[in-house]
C-alpha cells in the first residue's frame, strides 16, 4: 500500500487549547503522525512519498472561497493585530449563533475567526495553512493511486480533517481531507463514492458537505452525540436532505462500547456501503476508538484494528484511507498500521 506522507505537518503545532474551562496542552500533536510513520517503515507496508502540490481549484470544489481566503491569510492578520501574537496561537472568542448574521464578512479579524469556527479547542498557528494544504495534497495523491488501479492508498497527514465543513474549522480540523479525496474521485469520473468515518467523534464536517447529495454516501460510527463531541450532529435520525435523503447514515454508540458491539455496527455500515455499489471508498481512519485514548470512550484493543482492516477489505471496494484522530500517542502508530496491514492481508 502506497502512503502519501505530509512532511510539512509539524509546521502546525498548537501550544494550547480550551478544554473544560481551562487552557491545556494540545492533544493533537505532531508525534501522532511521527509514530504512524515509524510503524509503517518498521513493518515495510509499502512505499512512502511526499504529495504533489494541490491546485486551489480542488480545494474550492469542497470549501467556500471566502473561507479559503481567510485561512490563507489568517496568521498574517493575527500578527498585524499585535506583533506579540507571534508567540501565541490564535483562538476564537466570538461566534454568530442562531439569529446572528453570517452572510456579511466582518472587517474585524477576531469576528471573522469566530464566523469560520465552532470551538475554542482548535488553535491556528503560523504553519497551519501550509500543513493543511499539504495534507489535502496527500488525500488527492492517495485518491489518484486508487484511480490508477491500486487496491488502496493511505494519506498520512495532520491536522486531521473530518470536522471541517465547507466554511468552518473546529475539532482540530481546517481542510476536510476525506471530502477532498471523495470529491476528487467524483471529478475523475467515479459515479458513486462512499465515505466511512470510524473516528470516535462524528465527522460533522463531512456530513454537512455531502448531506444533500446522492452521489456521495456518508456513514459514521461514533460516540453518541448526546454525551460526546461534537454534540450537535451525529444522531441516527439524520438521513440526508433533498437529493441526499437516504444517503447519510449515523450509527451512534454509547460510551464504554467494546469491540464486539462496535464490530456489529461496522458490519451493518459495510452492508449499506456494498448496497450503494460505490466505485471507491474513502475511510476516515480515526484511532481514538482505542481503549486508552484520553479524550474518547470506546474499548477497542490493539489486535482489534487488524480485524477492522480485514472487515474493510471484505467490502471489495478500492479504498482511500485518510488519517484522522487518535490521541493515545504511543499506541496510535501500531493501531493505525494494524488496520492497513489487516486490510492488505485480506485484500491479497
Amino acid at each position: 500500500m502506497r502512503t502519501f506522507y505530509n512532511d510539512r505537518h509539524a509546521l502546525h503545532q498548537g501550544k494550547v487549547e480550551m478544554f473544560r474551562g481551562e487552557l491545556v496542552p494540545c492533544f493533537e500533536v505532531p508525534a501522532r503522525a511521527d509514530y504512524v510513520l515509524a510503524e509503517l517503515k518498521q513493518r515495510g507496508l509499502g512505499p512512502i512519498q511526499s504529495p504533489a502540490g494541490v491546485d486551489a481549484a480542488a480545494l474550492a470544489r469542497v470549501h467556500a472561497p471566502r473561507y479559503l481566503e481567510f485561512l490563507a491569510g489568517a496568521w498574517d492578520e493575527w500578527i498585524a493585530l499585535d506583533p506579540a501574537n507571534a508567540g501565541r496561537d490564535a483562538l476564537p472568542s466570538y461566534w454568530p449563533i442562531r439569529s446572528f448574521r453570517s452572510d456579511v464578512l466582518p472587517a474585524s479579524f477576531p469576528a471573522r475567526m469566530g464566523l469560520f469556527s465552532y470551538d475554542a479547542g482548535t488553535p491556528l498557528t503560523a504553519g497551519t495553512w501550509t500543513a493543511a494544504r499539504a495534507g489535502a495534497g496527500c488525500a488527492l495523491g492517495a485518491a489518484a493511486c486508487v484511480l490508477q488501479g491500486e487496491r488502496a492508498a493511505f494519506a498520512l497527514t495532520r491536522p486531521p480533517g473530518h470536522h471541517a465543513g465547507a466554511d468552518f474549522f473546529g475539532g482540530y480540523c481546517f481542510l476536510n481531507n476525506a471530502a477532498i479525496a471523495a470529491q476528487g474521485l467524483r471529478d475523475a469520473g467515479i459515479e458513486r463514492v462512499a465515505v466511512l468515518d470510524i473516528d470516535y467523534h462524528h465527522g460533522n464536517g463531512t456530513q454537512a458537505i455531502f448531506y444533500e447529495r446522492a452521489d456521495v454516501q456518508f456513514t459514521s460510527i461514533h460516540g453518541d452525540p448526546h454525551t460526546e463531541y461534537p454534540y450537535y450532529l451525529g444522531y441516527a435520525d439524520e438521513e440526508g436532505a433533498g437529493a441526499g435523503l437516504g444517503f447519510n447514515r449515523n450509527l451512534p454508540l454509547p460510551r464504554g462500547t467494546g469491540f464486539a458491539r462496535w464490530r456489529e455496527a461496522l458490519q451493518s455500515a459495510l452492508r449499506g456501503i456494498v448496497d450503494f455499489r460505490p466505485g471507491a471508498l474513502v475511510v476516515s481512519l480515526g484511532l481514538d476508538t482505542f481503549e486508552g485514548d484520553p479524550i474518547a470512550g470506546f474499548g477497542l484493543a490493539t489486535p482489534d484494528y487488524l480485524r477492522i482492516g480485514e472487515d474493510l477489505a471484505q467490502a471489495g471496494v478500492p479504498t482511500v484511507f485518510v488519517f484522522e484522530g487518535g490521541y493515545a500517542v504511543a499506541e496510535v502508530g501500531t493501531n493505525a498500521v494494524n488496520v492497513l496491514d489487516g486490510f492488505m492481508r485480506r485484500a491479497g
